[in-house]
């Protein structure tokens, strides 16, 4: 048999099997074909020797959505990019524009609940063709987020919710944070959705706070009670940031839902500082200094590095252009032992996956750029972690400090993330394996030099170490370098009703 390409020579692991061989690898039509030695001829034929062999990293939690954020993502051995903590509305025209964008890497979402409510309180007609954080934070109106909902417009927000469901969406995005009016009646129907669908909900934590009432423990409390009377798969996003300094209790709770049968995961970055919009209705809480254990000097401006003075300051920005995006350095985990402890504990959690919560690229004026330039032109920014946080995970966690076997290491960023929603979504279930049959998505990266290069004042610097990234069978970086015209990305996407 002639090969479509064969991987020779590299350190091939499966996570879920727990194959780790220095072999071969094979790929025909877009499939691996075969692993092992002395696999016969190929049409191409790349030496992994010295390099891992690894299955493509999934993203369940990636805001880029974009051929610019792709390609960041690319270099941090990301395969498939998925917008799932708030999704989009409506779900058909999103998939729409993204195929005609011509994506590098797999994409998909989940319904926008939240998009869905504010539609139903008025005045707001969604577009999927859009990046969905422009929904976020685009208007000073925000009874939608603060508000309970009238039986009339639960009713319609949960008929919209339907139909992204029944367009494919995998699950509903459901950041309850940002949207502190839902009362439990509306979120337990929510999640009796998402349980008649059989699919997740991604949620953002209803507080961010240290403090009780209303504190991260109480969310997580919450969250559960939801799991337990409704049966839904709730899957917590960025464990890390909204624990803020109650992470030790937090995943005691966790553990303890998990060890009865709840149906929650987790997944964290490995970073102390977070990002979100300016318009985020916890910024302009009276208490919110005494309540996060954060100074507002901790909050800073992506688009021109400002970092706020006070509440005052931080109101000014909201009433200007609330969907300008900010850094909050909620941790100093440079400095700090203990917050370095505590982001351990969250980003090593048992079972939990790796998710980048990977932020748009945006222009000085605080507009999401939308170019097709490589490199990055140097005037756009992000958090650092939309373009390092596989790599630095890798780095920090595996290879450097050791805290876990390769293996469980990359466990984190393909197979755990795939279970959560491959019930649901039959491409998943061809991906995160290096065996026969399963999709040719695969991330060959040298263990010596594999790491993040991205800073707080060095943005876009994309990570290094990802030598080749094949997409589908079909290579997006190529010997280290990124192939600007290859756009194999597919959707993923549960079957339609």
């Amino acid at each position: 048999m002639n090969y479509d390409l064969l991987i020779r020579n590299g350190r091939v692991i499966d996570p879920e099997t727990g194959f780790d061989e220095v072999c071969d690898l094979a790929v025909s039509g877009g499939t691996i074909a075969a692993v092992g030695t002395d696999l016969g001829p190929a049409e191409r034929e790349i030496d992994a020797t010295g390099l891992v062999v690894s299955p493509g990293f999934i993203d369940l939690h990636a805001h880029g959505q974009s051929v610019a954020a792709d390609r960041m993502q690319a270099f941090d051995g990301v395969t498939t990019t998925l917008e799932l903590e708030v999704g989009v509305l409506p779900v058909g025209q999103w998939y729409d524009a993204q195929a005609k964008a011509g994506r590098p890497l797999n994409y998909g979402t989940a319904a926008a609940w939240a998009f869905a409510r504010r539609a139903a309180f008025g005045g707001f007609t969604p577009d999927g063709s859009v990046n969905p954080l422009n929904h976020m934070g685009s208007s000073n109106d925000l009874r939608w987020t603060t508000d309970t909902a009238s039986p009339e417009q639960l009713s319609d927000l949960l008929s919209l919710t339907r139909e992204s469901l029944e367009d494919g969406a995998i699950g509903i995005g459901l950041p309850n944070g940002y949207l502190p009016g839902a009362g439990m009646q509306e979120l337990t129907k929510i999640c009796d959705l998402a349980e008649e669908f059989g699919r997740p909900t991604y949620t953002h934590i209803a507080y961010m706070s240290n403090v009780d009432p209303h504190s991260s423990v109480d969310s997580y409390v919450k969250l559960i009670g939801l799991a337990g009377a409704t049966g839904a798969h709730m899957h917590i996003c960025h464990l890390n940031s909204t624990s803020l300094l109650d992470i030790d209790r937090a995943v005691e709770v966790i553990a303890k839902a998990q060890a009865q049968g709840l149906r929650v995961t987790t997944e964290a970055y490995p970073y102390g500082a977070g990002s979100t919009v300016v318009g985020a209705g916890f910024f302009a809480d009276p208490e919110f200094t005494t309540r996060t254990g954060s100074d507002y000097t901790a909050i800073e401006m992506v688009k021109n590095r400002h970092r706020f003075e006070d509440r005052d300051d931080i109101l000014r920005a909201q009433h200007e252009d609330p969907k300008d995006l900010v850094i909050w350095h909620y941790l100093d985990i440079e400095v700090n032992a203990e917050h370095r402890r505590m982001l351990d504990v969250s980003v090593t959690f048992p079972g939990g996956s790796i998710g980048s919560d990977a932020m748009p690229w945006t222009l000085p004026d605080g507009s999401i750029y939308d170019g097709l330039d490589w490199p990055l032109p140097d005037t756009v920014s992000s958090h650092p972690r939309s373009a390092g946080t596989f790599t630095r995970f890798l780095r920090d966690y595996v290879f450097d400090r050791e805290t876990m076997s390769l293996t469980e290491g990359l466990a984190r960023c393909t197979i755990y993330a795939a279970r959560v929603i491959e019930g649901c979504t039959p491409q998943i279930a061809r991906k995160a394996r290096l065996r026969a049959g399963f999709d040719a998505d695969i991330t060959i990266f040298d263990p010596a030099t594999v790491t993040d290069r991205a800073t707080f004042t060095d943005m876009n610097r994309p990570a290094e170490g990802v030598k080749y990234l094949i997409v589908g069978g079909t290579p997006v970086i190529d010997g280290g370098a990124l192939d600007t015209a290859a756009a194999p990305g597919q959707p993923i996407r549960c079957p339609r009703s």
